[in-house]
């Protein structure tokens, strides 16, 4: 099964006899994006395990959700379908979108890096046919670019980020009635956000960093993943790469230095984690950037 064909929105799409698939692409991060053509059609989402954001590119005038019908989409407009809602769609007339789609451990990581909260205690708030001429324009530059091509899938994945992070900033809200039980308490959460981002040069363990909140290895790593959303070394990976990418994309050192600035054993190390994520290497990315 194709990768992509895992996330539920982006099968749903793909299984209907209407829908017409013009590109899609995994973009590393736990993003991946999609432009579809679709016409006289009704899909069902239920329940995803992912997060979905989408932009109607052309037309989608008769396009409503089932439980809304007076409620019809436009171009430019923008939906958001969060983690485990169910919503259900009337396609009438004919309508060109884009979707992006955000693995919950990337929310988490925004949430955390971003808002400096717990992300269960946050949710993506859902939205259908939202105003936001930033995030449309980021959306037309997106399927602007040419997502074969390995250099401007960089450039895609940049984007994407991009739309991610000001959906976090943006869209996100208190989950209400929420007990949480277990995780980190907040002043310890903090604390080691500041000790992994102040170390990334440093080979960091699981006990040195269960030591700062006084807790077993065992414990600590199961109150860091009710907490983060993701296990410490994942975290810890997530980190320095972001590290790695802000390095190559805005400054001129060599990759040998950005690969001890964060932590990675040799640059071939570096190099093989950073394809890992994104599909090419470091080289590559930096290239993406340059004139």
């Amino acid at each position: 099964m194709n990768a992509l064909d895992q996330l539920q929105v982006f099968k749903a799409m793909h299984d209907s006899p209407h829908a017409r698939l013009e590109h899609s692409a995994q973009l590393g991060d736990g993003l991946a994006a999609a432009l579809w053509n679709n016409r006289h059609d009704a899909r069902d989402y239920e329940a995803p395990s992912h997060h979905t954001l989408s932009c109607y590119i052309a037309d989608g005038t008769g396009t409503f959700r089932r439980e809304q019908p007076g409620l019809k989409g436009a171009p430019d407009k923008l939906c958001i379908m969060p983690a485990g809602s169910a919503s259900h769609w009337v396609v009438n007339g004919s309508i060109r979108l884009a979707h992006l789609y955000i693995s919950q451990e990337q929310f988490a990581l925004g949430c955390i890096r971003l808002l400096d909260r717990e992300p269960r205690e946050l949710q993506l708030q859902e939205a259908t046919f939202l105003d936001d001429p930033v995030q449309a324009q980021r959306f037309h530059q997106l399927i602007d670019l040419d997502w074969d091509e390995p250099g401007e899938r960089l450039l895609t994945s940049t984007l994407a980020h991009d739309i991610l992070d000001h959906a976090v900033l943006s869209q996100v809200g208190l989950r209400q009635g929420l007990r949480l039980k277990g995780g980190l308490a907040a002043h310890q959460r903090r604390q080691l956000c500041d000790y992994i981002e102040a170390h990334l040069d440093q080979p960091l363990t699981l006990g040195e960093l269960a030591a700062l909140c006084n807790l077993s290895e065992y414990h600590f790593a199961r109150m860091f993943r009710a907490s983060f959303g993701l296990p410490p070394h994942q975290y810890l990976l997530a980190r320095r790469l972001a590290t790695a990418r802000q390095l190559l994309r805005f400054g001129e050192l060599a990759l040998g230095e950005i690969a001890l600035r964060c932590g990675f054993a040799s640059a071939s190390h570096f190099s093989n984690r950073f394809r890992q994520a994104l599909g090419a290497t470091p080289g590559e990315y930096r290239a993406a950037f340059r004139p």
